[in-house]
């Protein structure tokens, strides 16, 4: 069995090595330098000082303070970074598997003439022939022209290598390599793209080569990808339409919004290329494990091809509120294809609840606790927080360039309390506010301006100069207002650091500040706690600021400094709590922080999807239509003729009897029906009980020709014992009136908005039709808001409201067809009247599952000896068996067990 971790970059890419002069090298797939032999994560390769000085420069041993106030305008003399000619950013990685930074930020894509300033051209435009002048005009501005044309020669004979990619999803990567070392994950396959251009391979050898080393070397599959569709993809419809809004952040600039259907396309060119390579390669018994906002689409694409495939899916980011996702214009087919999935993951409890109360409020699904029930199949949902790779990372923490950087910034910031914090530069990441609020702190507690320093490194992978310059703007005013010539309180890196100068921040650091306004679930704060143990710094046991709007807030359960990124006092009061704690309140915190790290690992994560993937598609593949057998009479009449004692529950509409109208004033049932009941009823040793939503007047009139015929009536709210004539109610009138009265409102709100709709109120539920509506998919969202509204407003009083055919049915969640039969049995048992030891119950919709699951537990714990649930027509069930013929089948089967007397 072999498990498919599908995600948009590989952990590996290709680097070019070209014999061209150095005037006309140009780093166009090359990502890092010449490869090297793979060996283990070694970063004690000769670097720059982090904190080259004017003293230093100029001859003098050691670090010195800064020239000036204002020397944060170049802060790249203090932080190396390897850059090539173009730009691209360059470490150090000679192995090919190395320990990933959980959250890299690096360029995203590695292209001659990037397109990721201006919309990909729409496909209506392509097949209208319309030149695009303003991109003929980019091009030529950047010399793409002949450019492109010169290294696709050049690159096509020349040798490559296959390296370390430094971008992609660390934590996950990180996660899969624990678990392949461990045991847990023995086979595994990569599947992804290069991150790179690669429409200059076209179909020569050369691309065939790197597909087979791939595969053959380093376990991956390459998705090989247009040019224009991956820019159009992830340039702009993932990070222009997608990220902002899964991180609450509506995108409402003209800009954005008018690239968003034609660069829907490019985003549903990716997901199928992806969808095409799993399908081609796919074996039977294999795993599909798709990953993140970028491959929503995959899990249903696969499913179409792959009806029987175990397929999960994980979110990794944040998923909104359903108010948010409805913003989106193609908002069902998102969801469609996530629950293409036989489990869909995401980072904590609240992001699932979002994921659930979305899918029943636009696609007018059963959204329960355990997943969502659709037509024929149910898809389950899980909350599994990811983790880091704490035993790679201590590893790696014992380099000597991780030593020597904490020694340089011991002695650079000796005396001084450090404040750390690492971000992207977006709206998203908080940065700004995390510079307003510590400007804020310097100004209310200036006892603090000459002890505490800030470093922020701040990345960005796209273009927000707005945000990039409100942000200098704050640094500088921070810097002009309180350094000194010997003092600068804040640091700021629109650079990123080299892992190790990143691994000695966090080993040294007093504090790290995270303030993202939304966020998955933020590894660094992981990091930051594991080196915190004091094994290589002499502080220890740094308390954790950290914005309740991240993922990870969840997990930590109050031991971090909870901070509300848009309230700066309290952000502000919170960094004044951090650098004064006492030693003993921050290690009572550090351990209960270490004791959820350690935890909740990659590994542990990556174990827990994989197992509860594997018991969801066992238990959903019990219940697929195609596992079910077909029920057979002969060997249910063996188990009737060995039996004394047999109790029958069989649902009424769509069992017994065809599915009538709710508004019919004159109720009958068929005669065959009233025959085949009274039949049964002959023998003595059977008792029959009649289950039905209708009301209990209505069930009286429907069987009023039946003696001795036991009734459910609402559901399970209303139970008439056979024999009797007193029907007994379940929940007290005071009870349901209660809840009627908040849940009325609602619903009325929605029918008057819905010419056609009407409801009807029965004793103990609330049914609000709408099939027969003016406008029916106008009226199917309102039901679906409405359903949404009630189960929001009214969880507190135990309702809930379904979607069921044309209709939301609203009613108690403490009282079902299953609560119902428990209750018949009990009294059974009470008047020891006699326990049965035959068990046969049918139905045929929805309401009918918890009936089944309850008679399934009697059969497997043996309180009853013959135990049979049938399912009438085809669908998703709990059953044991199915019965295809519908009624028709269902009478006949009765009446041949009846004969059998």
């Amino acid at each position: 069995m072999t498990v498919f971790v599908v995600s948009l970059y590989l952990p590996y890419t290709v680097s070019f090595h070209t014999k061209q002069t150095p005037d006309r090298q140009e780093t166009l797939c090359q990502q890092h330098p010449p490869a090297l032999k793979p060996s283990s994560y070694d970063v004690t390769a000769p670097i720059p000082n982090l904190f080259t000085s004017l003293g230093t420069r100029n001859g003098a041993g050691g670090p010195t303070p800064p020239e000036t106030p204002y020397i944060t305008t170049d802060p790249q003399e203090f932080f190396f970074k390897y850059h090539d000619r173009s730009g691209v950013v360059q470490l150090p990685i000679p192995d090919p598997n190395p320990l990933a930074l959980s959250d890299p930020h690096l360029p995203t894509y590695i292209q001659t003439s990037s397109r990721s300033n201006s919309p990909p051209l729409s496909p209506l435009l392509k097949l209208a022939g319309v030149n695009d002048r303003r991109h003929a005009y980019s091009g030529r501005r950047r010399g793409s022209g002949h450019s492109s044309d010169f290294h696709s020669k050049v690159l096509a004979d020349a040798e490559w290598t296959v390296e370390a990619a430094g971008k992609g999803n660390g934590g996950l990567r990180n996660a899969v390599r624990a678990a392949h070392e461990n045991g847990s994950l023995q086979d595994r396959t990569w599947v992804g793209t290069l991150g790179m251009t690669t429409d200059f391979l076209g179909d020569t050898p050369q691309k065939t080569d790197i597909e087979d080393r791939l595969g053959t070397e380093f376990d991956s599959l390459v998705v090989f990808v247009k040019d224009s569709d991956f820019d159009g993809h992830y340039s702009h419809y993932c990070k222009q339409i997608l990220w902002p809004v899964f991180h609450y952040q509506i995108p409402d600039n003209p800009k954005s919004k008018a690239y968003e259907d034609h660069s829907w396309v490019y985003y549903v060119n990716v997901n199928q290329a992806f969808a095409d390579t799993i399908v081609r390669n796919y074996k039977r018994g294999d795993v599909i494990w798709v990953h993140d906002y970028h491959l929503l689409l995959v899990p249903a694409m696969v499913r179409k091809k792959l009806p029987d495939a175990q397929i999960g899916f994980f979110l990794h980011v944040a998923f909104p509120s359903s108010e948010v996702f409805r913003c989106l214009a193609v908002r069902k087919e998102l969801l469609e294809g996530m629950l293409g999935s036989n489990l869909v993951g995401f980072q904590t409890e609240e992001y699932g609840r979002h994921f659930l109360q979305t899918c029943n409020r636009l696609l007018c699904v059963e959204a329960t606790n355990e997943g969502v029930q659709l037509e024929d199949r149910f898809v389950n949902i899980a909350t599994l927080p990811i983790g880091i790779d704490p035993i790679s990372l201590s590893s790696t923490r014992e380099g000597a360039a991780v030593e020597e950087w904490i020694q340089v910034i011991k002695e650079r910031y000796r005396g001084k309390k450090l404040i750390v914090g690492r971000d992207k530069l977006d709206h998203v990441r908080g940065v700004r506010q995390k510079m307003l609020s510590y400007e804020l702190f310097l100004n209310k507690y200036p006892q603090w301006r000459d002890k505490t320093v800030l470093i922020q490194v701040a990345t960005s992978t796209t273009e927000q100069a707005e945000l990039v310059a409100t942000v200098s703007d704050i640094v500088t005013r921070v810097n002009s207002t309180h350094a000194t010539l010997a003092h600068q309180p804040l640091v700021f890196l629109k650079q990123d650091i080299s892992f190790a100068q990143y691994i000695a921040l966090l080993t040294v650091a007093d504090c790290l500040m995270i303030t993202s306004q939304r966020e998955g679930m933020n590894l660094t704060s992981h990091e930051f706690i594991f080196c915190q143990d004091g094994k290589y710094a002499d502080n220890r046991h740094g308390p954790l600021i950290l914005s309740e709007f991240t993922g990870t807030a969840s997990l930590f359960g109050g031991s971090e400094l909870s901070v509300n990124p848009w309230d700066y006092r309290q952000c502000a009061d919170a960094i004044k709590a951090a650098v004064e704690m006492k030693p003993k309140e921050r290690e009572r915190r550090w351990l209960k922080l270490f004791k959820d790290v350690m935890h909740h690992t990659g590994a542990h994560w990556l174990k827990s999807f994989t197992d509860t993937l594997s018991k969801v598609w066992n238990e959903q593949q019990a219940r697929g239509t195609i596992s079910i057998p077909r029920l057979s009479v002969n060997v249910l009449g063996d188990q009737y003729k060995r039996s004394q004692r047999r109790l029958f529950i069989l649902d009424y509409e769509g069992t017994l009897a065809p599915w009538g109208s709710p508004t019919s004033i004159i109720l009958t049932s068929p005669q065959r029906t009233l025959d085949v009941l009274n039949d049964i009823l002959l023998d003595e040793k059977n008792v029959v009980y009649v289950m039905s939503g209708r009301r209990p007047e209505e069930l009286d009139r429907l069987f009023r020709r039946v003696p001795n015929l036991g009734l459910i009536a609402e559901n399970g709210c209303f139970i008439k014992e056979f024999g009797s004539d007193e029907w007994i109610e379940m929940v007290g009138a005071g009870e349901v009136n209660n809840w009627k009265k908040s849940v009325t409102g609602i619903i009325d709100y929605y029918r008057e908005r819905t010419p056609g709709a009407w409801v009807e109120h029965r004793h103990c539920s609330i049914l609000y039709h709408y099939k027969n509506a003016e406008d029916l998919q106008a009226a199917a969202r309102q039901a679906g808001d409405c359903t949404n509204h009630i189960n929001d407003s009214c969880e507190s009083q135990r309702v809930h409201a379904i979607p069921v055919d044309g209709a939301v049915l609203v009613e108690s969640m403490d009282w079902s067809k299953g609560t119902a039969a428990s209750q018949v049995l009990e009294r059974l048992k009470e008047k020891k009247v006699w326990m049965p030891d035959f068990l046969m119950v049918a139905g045929d919709d929805r309401e009918d599952e918890p009936i089944f699951r309850w008679a399934n537990t009697l059969g497997k714990d043996k309180a009853i000896e013959s135990v049979t649930t049938v399912s009438v027509g085809s669908r998703n069930t709990e059953a044991i068996s199915t019965l295809m013929q519908g009624v028709t089948g269902v009478l006949s089967a009765l009446q041949k067990l009846a004969a059998l007397s």
